[in-house]
């Protein structure tokens, strides 16, 4: 036997190989970006492909238009962090319902979906709020763990309210409006919330040492509004812009960078111009973090589409003759295993390319499609081993991961209701695409 007798064999076993090194490397630590990139090489010399295909094609799959608007939505986010707005939204937040009961755990979501319409990014949401809202949760009596779970489960919302960075990804995979995504993830987003809010206020029934906050004045809410108003103007400008028609979701993300500078620079004036470097150099690294997952994944899932794995499985979860309803059960929980183990980024690359013909054999709306595995990956943010949320939210709160963990379960069965529910009735995430097309 000689060499390219193996090769044809080990090709007939490709999509084991793929993902059995793939789950390998990963539970080896090994970051998720480079165990991609490997498992794909591997690939590659399997079915004798030339290498040079490797960074042509990770090139093209990160030179999207598109994909454009990740970098600049990060950096707006880092900006509108520096400008010093989380503080002014969590502050008119708690004068507005703080001094009611569990009102603290209704700021922490409120705040976190606002927070989210800036940054679209879960973790950015827990660290740029976690510091300030979990302290002044365990303040006010509140059960540290609960605050910390809440805090995480909430910042998770941040892939869901628009302008969210994993639907841009899943737009440039699906080729699908990024515009339609962002509007059918508001009314999803705001559900998950709510059922947040509901298991929050649950878990804090029984807790007699909570301390309401004093009921603020007329006064003092007009104040908290006026410090608050260009945070909250924010989403208005970027949102507005892209339903308006004035610029493309890539443009808004422009957008968002400047208008964040000018409040952060004139208005509040808490940037200053020694902050910029740094201020840059966050954004980069987080950005360049993203973008090299992408190209990772991409060149996997290349891999996948060309040596037909894709579609073999396809054709398989096809032939077990499901009816629709079934099939989006099976599907939800692909992706909530998927989510415990993989970003939302590679999930979305590795996952996508096999649903899709799936959802066009079902005539599954894609918008619907890329709302309900959204809200999927958002619960994958607290979910264990890699709910990177619980781990941003532990390092802030100082408390062991294994306590989060018990005290995450009500809100991950709280979004897996809202979930089911999402799933089930399209017209949740289909109303507004519709309604503003």
């Amino acid at each position: 036997m000689d060499y390219y007798d193996i090769l044809y064999i080990l090709e007939d076993y490709i999509g084991p190989i793929l993902f059995g090194l793939f789950f390998l490397l990963a539970f080896l630590n090994v970051p998720i970006a480079v165990s991609l990139g490997l498992s794909a090489v591997v690939g590659l010399f399997i079915i004798d492909l030339p290498m040079n295909v490797f960074p042509s094609i990770m090139y093209a799959s990160i030179g999207k238009f598109t994909l454009m608007a990740i970098p600049f939505f990060i950096l707006a986010g880092v900006i509108m962090e520096y400008a010093g707005i989380s503080q002014r939204l969590i502050r008119f937040a708690s004068v507005c319902v703080g001094h009611r009961k569990g009102g603290l755990i209704t700021v922490v979501v409120v705040v976190a979906c606002f927070f989210a319409a800036i940054s679209g990014s879960g973790p950015a949401t827990v660290a740029a709020l976690g510091s300030i809202l979990i302290p002044a949760m365990a303040r006010a009596g509140y059960d540290k763990g609960v605050g910390t779970a809440l805090m995480s489960a909430s910042g998770a919302i941040g892939v869901i309210i628009p302008p969210s960075i994993v639907f841009v990804v899943y737009a440039s995979i699906a080729d699908v409006s990024v515009g339609a995504l962002f509007s059918g993830g508001i009314l999803p987003g705001i559900l998950v919330g709510v059922v947040y809010i509901l298991a929050a206020l649950w878990m804090s029934r029984n807790n007699t040492n909570i301390i309401p906050q004093p009921k603020a004045s007329r006064k003092e809410l007009w104040a908290a509004f006026g410090e608050a108003f260009w945070g909250l103007l924010t989403p208005v400008i970027i949102l507005g812009g892209i339903y308006g028609d004035i610029f493309t979701p890539t443009e808004a993300a422009g957008v968002a960078v400047i208008y964040g500078l000018f409040v952060g620079i004139f208005i509040y004036r808490e940037i200053k111009p020694k902050d910029l470097w740094r201020l840059f150099m966050d954004a980069a690294v987080s950005s360049g973090t993203v973008m090299f997952i992408i190209a990772g994944a991409s060149i996997f899932a290349w891999l996948l589409t060309t040596s037909h794995i894709a579609a073999d499985i396809s054709e398989s979860m096809l032939g077990y003759g499901l009816n629709k309803y079934a099939m989006l059960l099976m599907i939800n929980l692909i992706f909530l295993v998927a989510g415990c183990f993989l970003d939302a980024n590679s999930a979305l690359y590795i996952m996508v390319p096999i649903m899709m013909p799936i959802v066009r054999e079902f005539n599954i709306d894609p918008v619907h499609f890329g709302v309900f595995i959204c809200v999927n990956l958002a619960i994958g943010l607290i979910t264990p081993p890699v709910g990177i949320n619980l781990y941003v939210g532990c390092n802030i709160a100082e408390i062991p991961v294994a306590e989060i963990c018990r005290k995450i379960i009500p809100f991950v069965l709280a979004g897996i209701i809202a979930l089911l529910l999402v799933t089930f009735i399209p017209e949740i995430s289909l109303f507004l695409p519709r309604f503003l097309k």
